[in-house]
């Protein structure tokens, strides 16, 4: 297997790929034809250097994906509306003048940008609420009745894993996210099609695994882990304090483990292989075996920033068929 480099997320009825300083978004339309739109990555740190820094760049890295996840799934979602909206919307548009046309969509791009804002930082309360203080006063109840550090530790850890888990189950019975599950599977079945040295068609990505190393999942997957170790070895009688360190040490459990993450994939040896373990097996939860629709969806948004060709003919020394 050779890395390409190559990441990516579901979107409704679509995928979004990364590749370099480039992404991609490809969705297939009510009237099925794939619409592709690319896009320039921009940080959140204008700073190449900073962006380089071990650990820091985990972090920076996990912010950019958050914020054009959420901006690349609300694209997605624009295609889904109410078609008796539509029509209103045509309406108002044609009894403007060119200025105010101009200055509604300016307006409304400002809205959707402060809307997207505002479910991340939401979407980022709620995860540590749920995934890192919710656990934490758990184990200050059971302080009440079992005394030693220790134990209390151990069961803030389980807790951790156990939220994280029930989280994962009760999210993929859910219809709708099942679709998108499938979508997600597509995904990595091109990357994996891709890093096997086979050419990018519908059969070959069909036959790849939709299982990755390299998954937002297996990030996740990471950072449950990494949190219940680390916060193991807290040791202080300040109720404040604890709360305080656990804060503070997310921007490094995240860095952590976004170094793993990426040597995990770059890596093939036994040791790396057992560490993803966990984080493939909770694919099997987030990933479903797409069909070929979204196969030729994965495709299209692989081909917009992602020269194929001249990456099997560099890595595996081959000319596509």
């Amino acid at each position: 297997m050779k890395p390409s480099g190559i990441g990516g997320q579901a979107l409704i009825e679509g995928i979004m790929m990364r590749h370099g300083d480039k992404y991609s978004c490809a969705v297939r339309k009510p009237d099925r034809e794939i619409e592709v739109k690319v896009e320039q990555c921009r940080s959140v740190v204008p700073f190449p250097a900073i962006r380089k820094i071990p650990l820091v760049r985990g972090v920076v890295s996990f912010i950019d994906s958050m914020v054009i996840g959420l901006s690349t799934l609300m694209y997605s979602a624009s295609f889904f509306e109410e078609e008796e909206e539509d029509e209103k919307e045509k309406e108002k548009l044609a009894g403007m003048t060119e200025d105010e046309r101009k200055k509604k969509i300016q307006r409304d791009e400002k809205i959707d940008n402060m809307i997207m804002y505002a479910v991340f930082f939401i979407a980022m309360a709620a995860a540590v609420v749920l995934f890192m203080l919710l656990p934490y006063y758990l184990r200050e109840l059971l302080g009440k009745v079992i005394k030693p550090q220790w134990a209390q530790a151990l069961f803030e850890a389980f807790t951790r894993v156990g939220i994280f888990l029930i989280y994962l189950i009760l999210v993929s019975k859910m219809k709708d996210i099942q679709r998108t599950f499938m979508y997600h599977g597509a995904e990595h079945k091109c990357i994996n099609c891709l890093e096997h040295g086979m050419d990018l068609n519908v059969e070959n990505v069909m036959k790849s695994s939709r299982f990755h190393k390299r998954c937002g999942t297996s990030f996740l997957v990471f950072v449950v882990i990494i949190s219940a170790v680390l916060l193991m070895f807290i040791k202080t009688d300040s109720g404040v304090l604890r709360v305080v360190y656990r804060l503070v040490l997310i921007p490094v459990i995240a860095g952590i483990s976004f170094e793993i993450l990426q040597w995990a994939g770059r890596s093939d040896g036994a040791l790396v292989n057992l560490l993803s373990k966990p984080g493939l097996a909770m694919q099997r939860l987030t990933t479903r075996e797409p069909d070929e629709s979204m196969a030729e969806v994965a495709i299209a948004a692989v081909e917009a920033v992602f020269d194929w060709k001249t990456y099997l003919k560099e890595n595996f020394g081959r000319e596509s068929e």
